[in-house]
């Protein structure tokens, strides 16, 4: 699945909410094989590395 740009963004945004939020990784919401994935994921690290954490709890 490839994503808009809108959506690409959206997600990045739904990750970093959640790694503010220190969520565990598993709430993604995006499949495996989903671009937005991949942006959750990156905007879920930039939250944790910013809040001092490397890796998830």
């Amino acid at each position: 699945m490839v994503g808009t740009r809108a959506q690409i963004v959206e997600a990045h945004q739904k990750g970093s909410e959640a790694g503010r939020r220190n969520d565990p990784p598993t709430v993604c919401p995006y499949g495996r094989d989903s671009i937005l994935q991949t942006a959750w994921i990156k905007g879920y690290a930039a939250a944790r590395r910013k809040a001092g954490h490397e890796r998830p709890q």
